[in-house]
């Protein structure tokens, strides 16, 4: 029964300016998001973590260098842990979205919403349920960090809990989290959700 790490990368700057990142290249930690990559490793680095995982977009890739650099594993990109694809809406401000119509439907039934351009969100939860069942697989009975982006940690964790993808958004992900689950097969276990470090690692 594996158990996976599933970590959202740290702190950027378009988050601090409310700007949809989506795919876009070149968007880098600032300081806060160093720090808590830092801080991650100095949590993470103790546990018998056996192989890491990023998404490709640098703002993963650099949180997951310092915990790669404590434990001495090499991070596996993994194009299909990407953030969402947000088409014609990547830098655009989610101020001014919210003023929106289709904003009502992506916080109550962004089952039903597809990006301008872009995914829908059923297209990114079941790329990404994917990608985890086959790293699960991958790996008997260890401890497994992925390291990517916040809703698609909390769609993924919608789906292992069996909920509503229409219930994603009442989870939360912040910058710098751990949420883990333990996998069996179909079953599985969620045994914290948004921790933020220092933290103990759950029984």
């Amino acid at each position: 029964m594996p158990t996976l790490l599933l970590i959202r990368h740290g702190e950027n700057d378009y988050l601090k300016k409310n700007k949809i990142p989506g795919r876009l290249p070149g968007i880098h930690l600032n300081t806060r998001g160093r720090q808590q990559a830092a801080e991650l490793a100095r949590t993470l680095s103790p546990l018998p973590i056996k192989a890491l995982y990023s998404s490709p977009l640098e703002r993963a890739v650099e949180t997951a260098e310092p915990l790669s650099q404590s434990l001495g594993l090499e991070i596996q990109l993994r194009p299909d842990l990407t953030d969402t694809d947000v088409g014609a809406w990547e830098g655009r401000s989610w101020k001014v979205l919210g003023r929106t119509r289709l904003w009502k439907v992506i916080q109550e039934t962004p089952s039903q919403f597809q990006f301008p351009g872009g995914e829908t969100f059923v297209q990114t939860q079941l790329r990404i349920v994917r990608t985890l069942d086959a790293i699960a697989r991958a790996h008997t009975d260890e401890l497994i960090a992925v390291v990517f982006h916040a809703d698609p940690i909390k769609m993924a964790v919608a789906h292992y809990l069996g909920l509503p993808l229409d219930n994603f958004q009442q989870l939360t992900a912040h910058t710098g989290s751990v949420t883990i689950l333990k996998m069996d097969g179909s079953f599985v276990k969620l045994l914290a959700l948004n921790l933020m470090p220092p933290f103990s690692f759950p029984d």
